[in-house]
């Protein structure tokens, strides 16, 4: 997942005058987790952008502020497990929301365990168990949500995923828990450098919303996710975002 160090640091000073909601990724698709896990030694460094499209909602903070109109986060993740078949990564992220509590509380952690598809029996799906928006301010940045997921990659359709997550009702109200749904697929057809995804997290709450994007991978290790995220509730999630995630992979 996430690990402060020079780079961050230095990626950081290109997002720190932002502002939004508070989350912490583990590897994704558009917005939820994706069954997907970096692999033993590697580290993934992303910077997620989330640009509102209108301020029409005013979005009332924890503090008693109103939500500011965009979120950046800036992350790292690293695969911890050397086996083939148990893939698991940790990670964590700064989060910059325009909000004065969260933003003296900007770390949030998450961690996640997979098996790959086929890896317990033939043609057996992918399966993930894992945690994120774990963060440090209780009441506020501590979503603590954890969730379940399975995918499997089809022919010509591509992969599908389904899963349920659960999370803190104290930050995500009484509407905490809620479906995961996505598909996502590699359109070699045009071009093995173009993948495409739409997702979906229940819930009328701050997670909660449906997403659609497509993403260039500039090279082996670097890509750009160009995507936009409808929220559930406009009241608890705001103003729907255009998004940009840019993702580099060490080594």
């Amino acid at each position: 997942m996430k690990r402060i160090s020079k780079i961050l640091i230095t990626a950081m000073a290109l997002t720190i005058a932002a502002t939004g909601v508070a989350m912490a990724t583990p590897s994704t698709q558009i917005w939820i987790p994706s069954t997907d896990v970096q692999g033993f030694k590697s580290l993934h460094l992303g910077i997620d952008n989330y640009i509102r499209t209108s301020n029409a909602h005013s979005v009332e903070a924890a503090d008693g502020t109103g939500f500011r109109p965009n979120v950046y986060v800036l992350g790292l993740t690293g695969g911890i497990l050397p086996f083939e078949k148990l893939q698991a990564e940790i990670g964590v992220d700064y989060t910059v929301n325009g909000i004065n509590a969260a933003d003296s509380n900007p770390l949030s952690f998450n961690v996640k365990v997979a098996t790959p598809e086929a890896s317990l029996f033939t043609f057996s799906p992918a399966l993930a168990v894992g945690a994120y928006g774990m963060g440090t301010k209780k009441d506020l940045t501590n979503a603590n949500i954890v969730y379940g997921l399975a995918a499997k990659t089809l022919p010509v359709v591509g992969r599908l995923s389904a899963g349920y997550y659960v999370g803190n009702d104290d930050v995500l109200g009484d509407d905490d828990d809620g479906v995961l749904l996505s598909w996502d697929r590699t359109l070699a057809e045009i071009s093995d450098k173009l993948w495409v995804a739409v997702d979906y997290q229940g819930g009328d709450n701050s997670f909660g919303a449906f997403s659609f994007g497509a993403s260039w991978a500039f090279s082996k290790n670097v890509s750009v996710i160009f995507g936009y995220d409808i929220y559930n509730e406009k009241s608890l999630g705001g103003d729907n975002t255009f998004t940009t995630q840019l993702d580099i992979n060490f080594p």
